[in-house]
């Protein structure tokens, strides 16, 4: 049995995990274990077939206006690289320069872009969806956090970028459409850098004052230094207590390691996770297909969630309650 203290947050509240999943916050008056492992993403590991008008439009002759991004037959957008920021041993931050520095990204919350290069003896474009994790009230720029995958011809490809150079991206790719106070309770499960759009949301939620979500995140990674946004999340608990935690769990933890070890479990979920009995809650997964196999089934294809399975059904949950980024 996997110990309930085996997972502390980062700032703790005083309670079991169990007590904290189970309570819920008032709305707002307007309204078979699976080892986290280094795979690659479900996303970054196969190409979307489908990319809408493939015209492309290049930044410098984009006329200015309030969104980068407008999807429908807007093509891909070519845009240039002003920053690049070394994160960790294998992952980089990329800043890219939208067309305008008065535009914003025009990304609703649950939203990705898809990236495209085609090298000089490619004979097929590489295409790949990223969620940035710039917020989506920036201006002048987009930022998306990379990390690079052995045999990876798109983080290879953008790891070996300079200042300077452009990248094909196009956009928005909707997920789930999300409003504010739209569950009273979400709960996340990522793997790696499956938890770029776990952030894009969780981020949304607290930036709104009129959204009274509550939060919890399941994070499983290989190795400390693979955390990526931790200090970001920590900010949030520590500014969010009573509505925010977050779980971490290491496939190999160092000695003086404080949080979860191992695998994520059915015994682990079932400790975190609200109980699917509860009213309007919402669990979203991200990760690299071991995890959906495991933990949630995996999706047929971007638009087919396909059936639920795994642990997640084990426990009770329906595919209603379940999104699978």
């Amino acid at each position: 049995m996997f110990a309930r203290s085996a997972f502390r947050a980062a700032a703790p509240l005083g309670q079991s995990f169990r007590q904290y999943s189970s309570n819920t916050v008032p709305k707002a008056s307007t309204a078979t274990p699976w080892i986290v492992a280094g795979a690659a993403l479900a996303t970054g590991t196969f190409g979307y077939t489908y990319l809408g008008n493939q015209r492309d439009v290049h930044a410098e002759a984009y006329n200015p206006g309030t969104k980068a991004f407008t999807g429908g037959d807007q093509g891909f957008i070519s845009l240039k690289l002003i920053d690049v920021e070394e994160y960790n041993h294998n992952t980089k931050k990329f800043k890219f320069a939208l067309p305008d520095e008065d535009m914003t990204s025009g990304l609703p919350v649950t939203s990705a872009v898809i990236t495209k290069y085609k090298g000089p003896e490619d004979e097929k474009p590489t295409i790949r969806p990223y969620t940035p994790v710039s917020d989506e009230s920036d201006k002048g720029h987009m930022d998306l956090l990379i990390k690079v995958y052995p045999n990876g011809p798109m983080s290879t490809h953008m790891h070996n970028m300079s200042v300077g150079q452009t990248l094909d991206i196009k956009g928005p790719i909707p997920k789930y459409p999300w409003s504010e106070n739209k569950h009273d309770h979400v709960a996340l499960i990522a793997g790696g850098t499956g938890v770029t759009p776990m952030y894009q949301l969780t981020r949304a939620i607290f930036n709104n004052p009129n959204d009274k979500t509550k939060v919890s995140l399941v994070f499983g990674n290989v190795g400390e230094n693979d955390i990526l946004l931790k200090e970001e999340f920590e900010k949030l608990e520590k500014d969010y207590p009573e509505r925010f935690r977050v779980f971490y769990t290491l496939d190999t933890p160092p000695k003086d390691w404080q949080y979860g070890k191992g695998f994520i479990t059915k015994q682990v979920l079932k400790e975190v996770l609200p109980d699917p009995s509860q009213e309007n809650i919402k669990v979203f997964i991200c990760g690299p297909p071991p995890l959906y196999k495991a933990i949630s089934g995996a999706k047929k294809s971007p638009q087919d969630q396909g059936e639920l399975d795994g642990i997640l059904k084990e426990l009770g949950y329906t595919k209603e309650q379940v999104y699978k980024f």
